[in-house]
This record gives C-alpha cells, sequence and structure tokens, in this order.
C-alpha cells in the first residue's frame, strides 16, 4: 500500500473511531443516568459540541490550509496547539466560574465542562496538527487510546451518576490521549521555534472566516436546541440527543462525504456528470437513512432500553422524524459538496438563509407538538435546505450550458471549467 494510500485509510479510520467514541459517551451517559440527568448531560454535551465545531472551524480547518516548508509547518502547529490550550483554558475558566455555585445538574455540568474543555478541546486540535504533518496515524492512536479509556470509565460509573460527576470523568479520560499527542508533537516538531499563540488573532487568520460559516451553519441550530433545554424543557434536548445518537453511523459517512467528496466529484467529466454523481450519492445515502430509521423503529423496546436507558421511550417517540431530517440531510450534503465543485461562493448565502429557518421550524415545531414536533420541524429545515441547494445546483447547470453554447467556445487549449470556481 502506498504512502498516501496509508494515509487516506487512516484519516478515515480516526474519523471513524471519533465518531463512534461520540456515539458511546452518549450511549454510556443514557445508560448511566436517570431521564433527566441525561437531559442535562445532553445539553453541556450540546455546549461542548458547539464549542468544539467552533475551536476546529477557527483552529483546524485553517491549519489544514497551511504550506511551507518543514519548519514553517511545524511552527503553525506548535501554534495553534498553543492557542487552543490558552484560549480554551480562559473559557473553560469563565464558564466553570460563571455557573460552579448555580443550583442544579446542568449548572453542574457546565461547570465541570469549564473544567475539562482545555483537555477535550486541545486534545481534538492536535489530530489536525497531525493532518498537515502527513502523520494521521498519530491522530489515529489517540483516538483509539481515548475510547480504550473513556468507555470504560463511563459504563463503570454506577446508575444514576449526575452530569457533573459524568461530564468530569468524560474529560478527565482524554487525558491519556492528550498526553500521547502533545509528546508526538513535541517529538515531531523537534528544533524548531518556540509556540506564538497570538498568531491566531491576526486580522489575516482563515479561521475567522470558517468560524463565522460555522455560526451561520451548524452552530444555529444547535444554540436554538441548548435554548429549548435552558428554558423551556430539559427532557427534549435528552430526547434529541438520544436519537441523533441512534443515527451517529450517518454522521460518519456525511464526514467522509464532505472530506472526500470534492475531489471524487472533479474526476467526473463535466458538470451534469458530476451532478449525477452527488445526487446518486444523496439518495443512496438518504435511502440508507431510511432503512436505519425503519430498524430503530423496529427495535423492541428491550434492546432499545439497553441503548439509551430510561431516554429510549421519549427518543423512540422521534424516530421517523430524525429519520426523515437524515435523509433529508443525506441530500443536502451530496448538494452542498456538488455546489462547492460549481459555485463556492454560493454556499454561505444558503446556509445563512437556511440555517435561520431551520431554528423557526424548530421553535415553531416545538410551540405546535412539543418534543415531537420540534424534531419534525428540524426536519422539515433540513428539507427545505436541501431543495435550496439542488435548486442552485440546477440554475447553475443552466449557466454551464448556456456557456458551452456561446460562440467559440471549446476552442481554447483545453476544456472549459465546470463551473465558476472563485
Amino acid at each position: 500500500m502506498s504512502r498516501p494510500t496509508s494515509a487516506a485509510a487512516a484519516s478515515i479510520a480516526d474519523q471513524g473511531v471519533a465518531a463512534l467514541t461520540n456515539i458511546a459517551v452518549v450511549v454510556c451517559a443514557a445508560r448511566q443516568s436517570t431521564a433527566e440527568d441525561f437531559a442535562a448531560f445532553a445539553i453541556v454535551y450540546t455546549v461542548f459540541t458547539l464549542l468544539l465545531g467552533l475551536g476546529s472551524a477557527y483552529v483546524g480547518q485553517a491549519l489544514t490550509l497551511r504550506h511551507g516548508t518543514d519548519a514553517e509547518l511545524h511552527a503553525h502547529c506548535r501554534d495553534s496547539a498553543a492557542f487552543t490550550l490558552a484560549a480554551s483554558a480562559a473559557l473553560g475558566a469563565a464558564l466553570a466560574a460563571a455557573t460552579f455555585a448555580l443550583p442544579g445538574g446542568t449548572a453542574a455540568g457546565l461547570a465541570a465542562l469549564g473544567a475539562v474543555l482545555p483537555v477535550v478541546l486541545t486534545q481534538d486540535a492536535l489530530r489536525y496538527a497531525f493532518a498537515v504533518l502527513g502523520r494521521p496515524h498519530l491522530a489515529l492512536a489517540s483516538d483509539l487510546l481515548r475510547c480504550a479509556v473513556v468507555v470504560p470509565l463511563l459504563a463503570a460509573q454506577p446508575h444514576g451518576t449526575g452530569p457533573g460527576r459524568m461530564v468530569l470523568v468524560w474529560g478527565a479520560a482524554a487525558l491519556p490521549a492528550l498526553a500521547l499527542a502533545a509528546l508526538s508533537l513535541a517529538r515531531l516538531t523537534r528544533g524548531s521555534r518556540g509556540p506564538r499563540p497570538f498568531a491566531l488573532l491576526e486580522r489575516r487568520h482563515l479561521g475567522r472566516r470558517f468560524a463565522v460559516e460555522f455560526g451561520v451553519g451548524n452552530a444555529a441550530s444547535q444554540t436554538a436546541v441548548v435554548g429549548l433545554g435552558l428554558f423551556a424543557n430539559a427532557l427534549a434536548v435528552g430526547a434529541l440527543r438520544g436519537a441523533t445518537t441512534l443515527f451517529g453511523p450517518m454522521n460518519v459517512l456525511y464526514n467522509a462525504a464532505t472530506g472526500f467528496g470534492p475531489p471524487l466529484l472533479r474526476r467526473y467529466p463535466g458538470a451534469h456528470a458530476q451532478a449525477r454523481a452527488a445526487a446518486s450519492a444523496g439518495g443512496a445515502l438518504a435511502a440508507l437513512a431510511a432503512v436505519l430509521a425503519l430498524a430503530l423503529t423496529l427495535l423492541p423496546d428491550g434492546a432499545g432500553r439497553a441503548l439509551l436507558g430510561d431516554t429510549w421511550r421519549a427518543a423512540a417517540d422521534l424516530l421517523p422524524a430524525t429519520g426523515s431530517q437524515y435523509a433529508a440531510m443525506a441530500l443536502g450534503t451530496c448538494g452542498l459538496l456538488m455546489l462547492r465543485v460549481l459555485s463556492p461562493r454560493a454556499t454561505l448565502p444558503i446556509q445563512i438563509v437556511f440555517s435561520a429557518l431551520s431554528v423557526c421550524c424548530l421553535l415553531a415545531g416545538y410551540a405546535l407538538g412539543g418534543i415531537t414536533g420540534a424534531a419534525w420541524g428540524l426536519a422539515l429545515g433540513s428539507a427545505a435546505k436541501a431543495a435550496a441547494v439542488w435548486l442552485r445546483i440546477a440554475l447553475e447547470l443552466r449557466t454551464v450550458v448556456r456557456q458551452q453554447q456561446q460562440p467559440g467556445h471549446g476552442q481554447g487549449t483545453g476544456p472549459a471549467p465546470p463551473g465558476r470556481n472563485g
């Protein structure tokens, strides 16, 4: 196996292990908690997911676009790791201080999250550093160690463990993985200059744009879910988290498509062939989501409770809506990949408009139908976004056809591009 093939395999395996760990964490927390305590844990975990996505956008995605000499890349990786550690420590301290003295399981969980935030976010940032340095197998080793430590520790907690302790155990379990990753990075970058974490605060840092895109994309609906739990019904967040966790394998496939889709699409000759390939992939993933939803709906109550504990009953009612949401997400994800190939600048306006629409559908659905209505609201928002994406693709394809019909088209030295890439 060639080195590039080995690196790609290690990257895919690392994504799978990270996703599997997240699924196992939620399953263990649901099994070992009461429905009320898991609802509080789900709110805290959603806050963590928001912060993780923001950190990945600001630090990780920008880091993966760095290029230069080995010494320059080593310095960029050290800068990113140091910035993540410092920023997450400051944010974690503020979060812990603000929630430590507040009553309730959610406040205790948020305080615990503040304490472990530097550990979990820095360990994740180092995964991107290894990708940049061409050592994805080191990220895989770190994530395997984390999975091997965190799952048994969470599973060993007694039933009824509160969200504060659950979050502390989860975060502390990442310490061995962080130590391994930090030592590996230190060895790889030995001899490079000292870290300059403030370099990531420069105005030209690409992470600012990626953070904005994340904020108007995934973060909007997740923030609405957190608000729903804090100000309306915490059990709703627990049920939504439980239902979406059961569709975790689909997230692995969506992440793989996002990471490797554009280069694969560009191998097809012409924009229309690329669009057909993207539509076929989206249809296949949507069908798989529907099959998974049907299988979960038919799951016996005993098996469901073995997975999610007391949360199973509420989560089971949401499976048709969540399955519909994931089927729509499959079409939308593959559509966004195609749109990035055709016209990359067209994706941000769609993300802004339809993320806001998803939030409105979520809140309106909850007002009309409670937890089940909220789940159907998310499904409706995802379906509307997918429809808008493919409508824009159709318009872009018409533009390509008109360009091809213009006099003089194709008389150059090479084939015309499939669409606008600027």
